[in-house]
């Protein structure tokens, strides 16, 4: 039965996640133009919210609108070379104004209490303060960048203090050197260092793009650092989503376990990203948020809410956990943020140099695509790597689909003694028959 309150089974599947997410350490850039948006509150609330779960929260922020609106104003013309600003000395006195106001702003919303905001009753601590140091980029293609800068070193270890006191920590897109400087900073830049130096458990990017997209505009939700900087290429030097893509995939390189890309348009982007198994954006990460693997025993509980559905719809036999136990090593299984949704059975008859396809399933929701092709092809791998010659499948409903794969009709004189001997007549399972 459907909940009355739609909220609260969303809040119930967003268990897990609540959990997992408690004590870990997230980067979350907020570029410059959000701040400037109707979103903006909202995404500080988002902030507390997290908070309040026990997630430990870094916050770097963005001003490139802001500063490059009172440059403009002011008639003063900004030199770019590959989107980074020539900071001269008038050009830092806007930027390091700005990044105070907007610190101050950050600031002061997080401290909103009256009871009829968000935030009522939320005990919130933000704190900054000089955590990056800085070097100068110095003359380069002959050209003084002045005061724009490069990450020096992230204090990493007055970071983790401040975290472990419960302080929410905000990082301006500003960094100061031992000489006594203060240098304009890129904010993803910043944003990927400190995700390194802690060895963050995500790194979240918030920005225009909401996420990144095929040539047929499907979104991509999973992506290497390779495939990642082979767009990177091919966007605008200088650009926000030339600059996410570096940051993404450096982060990706050097440790960090997922980076997400997010647009800060999309009202849900940040908690839906989080508490839901698909979120809304593109991850970049070394490690595979969904993939084909060997099933092991601790797979049983998985298998058996995947198959279970199936087995009351009489598309699979009923398969006992002592016979999944027993079993184990024959199946491989598709796992997607830990969860089983896809599995496939090779039993193996090696006196029939045959093999049996059995098992073959893919969870409702992740029907879409090629799992179950996939799941064919290991099975297939693996039956000729035992010296097999045929492969053989039962079933009552898909015999299409195994048609379209190769496999012909058969019938159960042509199958493996022991299993014509446990043929179930009462299913009158069509017998299907690929050659390897």
């Amino acid at each position: 039965m459907d909940s009355r309150f739609p909220f609260v089974d969303w809040f119930r599947n967003s268990s897990p996640y609540i959990n997992a997410h408690r004590g870990k350490t997230f980067v979350i850039l907020i570029e410059g133009a959000a701040m400037a948006s109707s979103r903006w509150d909202q995404l500080l609330q988002d902030l507390a919210l997290l908070h309040t779960l026990g997630v430990r929260l870094v916050l770097v922020y963005g001003i490139r609108p802001q500063v490059s609106a009172a440059l403009e104003a002011e008639g003063i013309e900004v030199e770019r070379v590959e989107g980074r600003w020539v900071a001269h000395r008038g050009i830092m006195d806007h930027v390091e104004r700005i990044a105070a106001r907007q610190r101050l702003d950050i600031e002061a919303h997080l401290s909103l209490g009256l009871p009829n905001t968000p935030l009522h009753g939320v005990e919130l601590t933000a704190v900054s303060g000089n955590l990056v140091t800085a070097k100068p980029l110095g003359v380069r293609g002959g050209i003084d960048f002045d005061h724009s800068g490069e990450v020096r070193r992230v204090r990493s270890q007055a970071i983790e203090s401040l975290l472990s006191g419960g302080n929410l920590v905000i990082l301006p897109p500003l960094g100061y050197s031992r000489t006594g400087e203060v240098f304009d900073l890129d904010a993803a830049d910043i944003a990927q260092h400190v995700a390194v130096a802690l060895k963050a458990d995500k790194l979240i990017l918030l920005g225009e793009s909401a996420g990144l997209h095929d040539d047929d505009g499907r979104l991509q939700r999973q992506l290497g650092p390779a495939q990642g900087e082979n767009l990177r290429q091919q966007a605008d030097p200088g650009s926000e989503l030339w600059r996410h893509l570096g940051a993404a995939c450096e982060a990706a390189r050097h440790g960090v376990a997922r980076t997400h890309l997010l647009s800060w348009h999309d009202h849900d982007a940040l908690l839906g990203e989080l508490f839901t198994r698909d979120g809304v954006g593109t991850m970049i990460t070394q490690n595979r948020y969904e993939q084909l693997r060997q099933a092991v025993l601790d797979d049983v509980g998985g298998l058996l809410a995947l198959l279970k559905p199936l087995e009351a719809r009489g598309m699979l036999v009923a398969r006992t956990r002592e016979r999944l136990e027993h079993e184990i090593d024959d199946y491989v299984v598709i796992e997607r943020d830990g969860m089983i949704i896809g599995c496939a059975a090779l039993h193996r008859f090696p006196d029939a140099a045959m093999g049996e396809l059995a098992c073959l399933a893919v969870h409702t929701d992740y029907r879409r695509g090629s799992r179950g092709d996939t799941l064919l092809s290991e099975v297939e791998r693996r039956a000729r790597r035992h010296g097999f010659t045929q492969l053989f499948a039962l079933t009552t409903h898909t015999t299409h689909w195994f048609f379209e794969r190769g496999f012909e009709l058969s019938t159960t004189e042509s199958l493996p003694s022991l299993k014509r001997e446990a043929y179930n007549q009462a299913r009158r399972s069509k017998v299907l028959l690929k050659s390897l």
